[in-house]
């Protein structure tokens, strides 16, 4: 079957500005934004990630930034805003894109678009840096995907992503059941250890850091005859494991659920093949 994008793109936007979803998204939704968010916030996932973030950011002045698939933006599309050169975020949800235009207004070059990233429209191109929180895993040529990237980055240009895993056994097996019924699912390729090389051999990774390893099984940890303060430990000192080890040992990082990058195009091979 060919690939439309252009009826996926029209499906995610409408998706984006209604928010409406079927029960089984839902019910995933509670268990991703609502038990693991839950989690993430109370053993430092989410604050170590916004400081790793910030910290790979860098000195932004005199830089040009994409803010990709941003929406409204997070927490940290205006710290990126307010201190880059240029900052443009696109996405394809004008509900995103009207509020977060409306905080960029007092900001000096920066502004938001409605924009396919892959469209002939989209004539923006040498980024310093390109911030994708939680986009690239909505492509699924991961191939073409890449093309695009090096094409919209300056030879040295760098690539912050974070984006779910599903190469932890128990999380493939949740997510194949759940898929089938899932609302979003034409836009949903979490990362698999196959997507993972193929960024690995297009770009240099200058560091990386995955998140809800061993830590994941913290929510279920909490119903055993435990006080709250050992549950507590116990669940941070495995957001520890995970954080450090992630970071040099694949074995480990693919037991994680999400997965950030600092990415650098490399000078040579413009195009990269597989």
């Amino acid at each position: 079957m060919k690939f439309d994008r252009e009826s996926i793109n029209l499906k995610q936007k409408e998706f984006y500005d209604s928010k409406k979803k079927n029960p089984a998204t839902r019910l995933w939704s509670y268990f991703r934004n609502g038990l693991l968010n839950n989690l993430k916030k109370d053993i430092g996932v989410e604050k170590d990630i916004y400081n790793l973030h910030k910290t790979w950011f860098g000195d932004l002045s005199g830089k040009k930034v994409l803010d990709l698939g941003c929406y409204e933006g997070n927490s940290l599309s205006i710290y990126l805003a307010q201190h880059s050169n240029e900052y443009i975020g696109i996405d394809l949800s004008s509900k995103g894109i009207d509020n977060l235009s409306r905080r960029l207004e007092n900001i000096s070059g920066a502004r938001a678009e409605v924009m396919d990233f892959f469209s002939k429209d989209f004539e923006e191109k040498d980024f310093h840096l390109i911030y994708a929180y939680g986009v690239l895993h909505h492509f699924k040529d991961v191939d073409e995907l890449i093309v695009k990237l090096k094409e919209k980055l300056q030879l040295d240009g760098e690539i912050i992503s974070h984006d779910p895993l599903q190469t932890s056994l128990s999380i493939k097996l949740i997510r194949s059941l759940y898929r089938p019924f899932q609302s979003d699912k034409a836009w949903e390729w979490p990362f698999s250890r196959k997507t993972y090389y193929k960024f690995e051999n297009a770009f240099e990774i200058k560091e990386r850091r995955a998140v809800l390893g061993n830590a994941k099984w913290s929510a279920l940890t909490g119903l055993l005859p435990l006080s709250d303060e050992k549950n507590l430990k116990k669940a941070k000192d495995w957001h520890r494991e995970d954080w450090e080890k992630s970071a040099i040992s694949d074995k480990h990082m693919f037991r994680c659920m999400q997965l950030s990058l600092f990415m650098k195009r490399k000078k040579s091979n413009l195009l990269w093949k597989e």
